[in-house]
């Protein structure tokens, strides 16, 4: 008889999936029944497999209903046509049914060029090699190799059977991405390859609805949808389509040098809930969970290898609070309204100047409203129906009863956190034992034979093709004893410049020098004195691309690489050598004997060291050690290297390169969230490192004997390198008398406000821990975020026992702002708050 639940179960979630997806110009329409849907973007090369299924479990857990991806051309089709790859974090598979697994709906973004600052957005880089092909427009070879690919994706959906229509979890379909944008610069072979892409996608008979983002002259076969930080005005091309946002970015992504771009939880709820408020059926962020830029998967270029994207899942795969939590409040409070929103047409009722209800009635008497103010500045009370609602500046509240509220945008009632990377010393079990390094030098310049030389200099993309992100340009100098440099001890100066995007300058084999392009600027001047002697100078110029151009109209012909060298100072002047004899070699001896590999690391001569050099660049390091302790996620610390690449046991890291952010005039502590978003708006991290820390994934570790690898290219100091655990130290809430109280269950269930609920604090732990202490605690008005909360005039003195009494040695509590808790009769006439600070182990 046990059998018979499981097989129940089992063919219950079958047949869940199973059936048609269609729409009208309200929702998606799934077995017949109206879905308003929560998505939320996982990128499966982002992350590694040990991690999807939780990763998946928190996005649920969080409200979402949708897991959406892209398809990476370039990591499926790395270096032919012939060949595709599906192992490991590229099993586009083993994903799709982790999502399926967990009950939740799935959008395949399929592009195949995606954007995305991942490099060369998607397209293999072999393709811009076959000769005539251009990408995105009317062009043969482009049209062909595009549809050769999805046509295959799409194959491996059906054969799998994954999409909706076979029982699967894909509900919707994506071709190309975001080629509004760009079209224009195509002319009519741009317009001809939109529609060309459109039919030869619905071509393709998945059974699902196709979207195309931002296509601005999307054809009626597909639905157009909507990528911006905001989409309540957005109105789908054609009037039977549905309001659909496929990229609402709660953050911003990175570049090497610049600061932190940060968008407040307030403003990101706003942009959702004035999106449903005003029609919309289906909304995507764009990232849920940015993830890692493992290896040289990073675009832009100058794209950092964190993709965090200040998500609601950070890029170790813990929620960020209050983010997550805020959001999965919204999530709630939307899930209330699904119903009356989908099954009837809004009312729009002005309440003030920049003030405004819309309200949702069914024909079974529910009712729904939401009341916003867009006003950026002031809040305002307002009146709908008879009763006065305090509103925010910038802010909305939903009332799924058109009484009660059970959530304002503005006023975040979950809890926040601190989270801290712990440092953890690179060891070995037998902490009695030194680590032992190994060390493997490079030479500067040409090491084995040549690959070309050649009068003048190439372009470094068309030359590695990307195989790399280096490339050797060498020549030779004679200094004349005469040179009057030579007798005055003055230095001549090395004069460079490069489309980008970094470099490295040697003479005879001695560092004189580095430069580099930046995210919003790949083209860089190198202006350096340097060390000749007389005689024969060697000048070896190691340049680098830090991923590659990820977007734009024509971005395949992007080039990169030295332009002009020139030195200045001698007695004739300026010596121009960019027409010299320039002697050409690819990559590094060490990345191309593969000795980051376990399997190959003995292909060279390692030199054992107790204290490895220091600052010395072009060094290949390795040491063996064990993995950090706990289970937490690990970070590896490289804050006191220069720039490089990083392996553990083979697996590529990525690039590191602590390079510091720029001091910017919008550089803040605390954001205002009142307002349009841009990523200029606020920035954090001013002056600090762009990225500390590497995330290493815990699946990567062995038990002992771990390889880790490092080539640091201008010098830094390996014995400061650490593993750091990110871990939560203090769990956070504050809470005010006028802050939502409705319960949401109760207005659920019955539809009426619970009388006796009141606003509260929540506070949980994470999994396996409980609250050990309580730091903080004030009834009262008491002021500051969590870490540095203080207390107000105004202070219950009890408040510490309360809570200690409701939540010590608990996994989670609650903490009702209620006269049994609290006194009640402490400055009655103010707004009076709970503020709480406590500690998990």
């Amino acid at each position: 008889m046990a059998l018979v639940p499981i097989f129940f179960f089992s063919l219950c979630f079958t047949l869940c999936f199973a059936g048609n997806v269609s729409y009208d110009s309200r929702s998606l329409i799934i077995n017949g029944e109206r879905k308003l849907l929560i998505s939320a973007a996982i990128h499966y090369p982002r992350s590694v497999p040990a991690m999807w299924p939780e990763l998946v479990k928190t996005a649920k857990e969080g409200g979402v209903d949708v897991i959406e991806t892209y398809v990476f051309w370039n990591v499926h089709q790395p270096t032919s046509p012939s060949e595709y790859h599906f192992d490991g974090r590229f099993d586009l598979v083993k994903f799709i049914n982790i999502v399926q697994q967990a009950g939740m709906y799935l959008i395949l973004r399929i592009g195949p060029f995606v954007a995305a600052e991942w490099n060369f957005g998607g397209i293999p880089v072999w393709l811009h090699y076959v000769n005539g092909t251009v990408f995105r427009t009317d062009n043969y070879n482009f049209k062909y190799y595009m549809e050769e690919f999805t046509t295959y994706i799409v194959k491996l959906m059906k054969k799998e059977k994954l999409f909706a229509s076979q029982g699967g979890p894909i509900i919707l379909s994506q071709v190309e991405n975001e080629y509004g944008y760009y079209e224009g610069a195509y002319g009519e072979g741009g317009k001809r390859y939109a529609a060309w892409a459109a039919q030869m996608a619905v071509s393709q008979n998945t059974g699902v609805p196709w979207i195309m983002c931002q296509q601005f002259d999307a054809p009626p076969s597909v639905i157009n949808t909507c990528n911006s930080f905001y989409c309540d005005q957005f109105k789908p091309i054609f009037p039977d389509k549905p309001k659909i946002w496929t990229e609402n970015w709660p953050g911003w992504f990175q570049t090497f040098g610049a600061p932190n771009p940060h968008r407040p939880a307030e403003d990101v709820a706003f942009s959702v809930a004035r999106f449903f408020q005003k029609g919309g059926s289906v909304q995507n962020y764009y990232m849920y969970h940015g993830g890692t830029n493992f290896g040289r998967t990073a675009g832009g270029p100058f794209i950092t290898t964190s993709y965090d994207y200040e998500a609601p899942i950070d890029e170790y795969g813990l929620p960020r609070l209050p983010k997550w939590g805020h959001l999965k409040e919204l999530h709630k409070a939307i899930k209330l309204c699904e119903h009356v929103l989908l099954n009837s047409k809004p009312v729009n009722l002005s309440l003030g100047p920049s003030q405004e209800a819309e309200i949702y009635s069914d024909a079974s008497g529910g009712c729904v409203a939401f009341l916003a103010n867009i006003d950026d500045k002031n809040d305002k009370t307002v009146e709908f129906q008879n009763v006065s609602y305090k509103l925010p500046a910038w802010s909305v509240s939903i009332l799924p009863d058109c009484k009660n509220v059970v959530y304002n945008t503005a006023k975040v009632t979950s809890q926040t956190a601190l989270v801290e990377m712990v440092p953890d010393n690179l060891q070995q079990k037998d902490d009695s034992k030194a680590l032992k390094w190994e060390v493997f030098m490079e030479k500067a310049g040409i090491w084995g034979e040549p690959d070309f030389m050649k009068n003048g200099f190439v372009d470094h993309i068309n030359t590695t093709k990307d195989t790399t992100d280096y490339l050797w340009y060498t020549t030779s100098i004679v200094v004349g004893e005469n040179e009057e440099f030579l007798k005055e001890g003055r230095h001549p100066v090395l004069l460079i410049e490069s489309m980008g995007h970094a470099l490295h300058a040697f003479v005879n084999q001695e560092l004189q020098g580095s430069a580099s392009g930046n995210g919003s600027h790949s083209p860089f001047k190198f202006k350096n004195p340097i060390s000749l002697k007389a005689g024969k100078n060697e000048i070896a110029l190691l340049s680098m691309t830090v991923g590659l151009q990820n977007a734009g109209s024509f971005y395949e012909w992007v080039g990169a690489g030295l332009t002009s060298v020139m030195i200045k100072g001698f007695n004739n002047g300026t010596v121009d050598l960019s027409h010299f004899n320039w002697i050409y070699k690819i990559g590094l001896q060490g990345e191309k004997l593969g000795i980051y590999k376990p399997e190959e690391v003995n292909s060279v001569s390692w030199v054992a060291t107790s204290e490895p050099p220091k600052k010395q660049p072009l060094t290949w390091y390795k040491v063996v050690l064990d993995p950090p302790a706990g289970n937490e996620p690990v970070g590896l610390d490289m804050l006191h290297m220069g720039k490089g690449l990083a392996w553990l046991n083979g697996e590529e890291i990525g690039r590191y390169w602590p390079r510091k952010s720029s001091v910017h005039e919008k550089c803040v502590t605390e954001c205002d969230y009142r307002g349009k978003f841009m990523p200029d708006k606020c920035f954090t991290g001013c002056g600090q490192p762009t990225q500390r820390w590497y995330h290493v994934p815990r699946s990567w570790f062995k038990p002992s004997g771990n390889l880790l690898v490092i080539f640091e290219e201008k010098g830094g100091d390996p014995e400061k390198i650490t593993f750091s655990r990110r871990k939560m130290s203090s769990i956070c809430a504050l809470i005010a008398e006028d802050y939502p109280s409705a319960d949401r269950k109760s207005l659920q269930e019955t539809g009426s406000k619970n009388s006796n609920s009141r606003a509260s604090v929540h506070l949980e732990c994470p999994q396996n821990a409980v609250i050990s202490a309580v730091k903080f605690a004030s009834f009262g008005t008491p002021s500051g975020k969590c870490g540095s909360y203080s207390e107000g005039e105004c202070h219950d003195p009890n408040s510490i026992s309360v809570v200690e009494k409701a939540c010590l040695n608990k996994t989670e509590c609650a903490i009702e702002l209620t006269e049994e808790n609290f006194n009640k009769g402490l400055c009655p006439d103010l707004t009076r708050r709970l503020a709480v600070e406590a500690v998990c182990s």
